[in-house]
């Protein structure tokens, strides 16, 4: 599934960066690199989705997102 589909107080696991080496680089940068577990924050109708990547807060708008295939690793505990 894409990153945009993900629930809110999830955690994934990034599988695949899709788009062009812009694009890709850009989402490396921000700490999506294949393997990495995020924890989507908040994931709204409509808007940006804020996500934590290594302890960082990040708001990536939903067309980045769709750039990011994951898979789910389980809820998050006590949140």
């Amino acid at each position: 599934m894409y990153l945009s589909q993900a629930k809110s107080g999830s955690l994934v696991r990034v599988k695949e960066l899709l788009g062009g080496q812009r694009a890709v680089t850009r989402l490396r940068e921000l700490g999506l690199v294949e393997g990495a577990v995020i924890k989507v924050i908040d994931n709204p109708i409509i808007g940006p989705i804020i996500i934590e990547v290594n302890g960082t807060r990040i708001a990536l708008g939903r067309g980045m997102a769709r750039k990011v295939i994951v898979e789910p690793v389980g809820p998050i505990r006590g949140t």
